[in-house]
């Protein structure tokens, strides 16, 4: 098709079509419960999957951060504060099993802080508690320097550093 032809064609096409062409549309949140989420960084290369919790559990949400291109694949918790609004995160690699000292603990955290939840206009929120719409995107500060300061990174396992920012990709079914 000539390159004019193909210009006029495009020309007339809604400009809604042409942008959810250009940008696909992500997940959408109100779809997908916290406990199905899956998140991406903005490089692709982390993903953040949710799991299932059981009801009798400290933990009010569990979930896998995984390197892309790569066996890595680290374990996550977020503990809720007594007021319910802070929701405490941890990321873990390669943690003994079994009795453990918080020596052991704190040597195989690859990352400790507070998980945010954001909506696509960028308002801040607590993190949705299992059984309720998934966020849109995550905000775990320091994520990026937290891992490249630990056992995570180097030769075979991550190389790229993940952004702050994690958005929405998709459910488990």
């Amino acid at each position: 098709m000539p390159a004019q032809t193909m210009m006029t064609r495009l020309a007339s096409m809604p400009w809604i079509m042409l942008a959810c062409a250009a940008n696909p549309m992500p997940a959408h949140a109100e779809e997908c419960l916290q406990e199905k989420a899956i998140y991406v960084d903005m490089d692709n290369a982390y993903e953040l999957r949710f799991e299932p919790m059981g009801s009798e559990s400290s933990v009010s949400n569990r979930f896998k951060l995984a390197v892309r291109n790569t066996a890595i694949l680290a374990e996550g918790i977020v503990m809720r504060g007594d007021d319910q609004l802070r929701a405490d995160g941890r990321i873990m690699f390669e943690c003994p099993e079994g009795d453990v000292t918080g020596a052991d603990l704190r040597a195989c955290t690859v990352w400790q802080g507070m998980v945010y939840a954001s909506d696509l206009k960028g308002h801040i929120r607590a993190l949705p508690a299992q059984g309720e719409s998934a966020a849109d995107r995550l905000f775990l500060p320091a994520l990026g320097p937290a891992i490249q300061k630990s056992s995570l990174w180097g030769k075979g396992k991550a190389t790229v550093a993940p952004w702050d920012v994690l958005s929405l990709k998709g459910c488990n079914q």
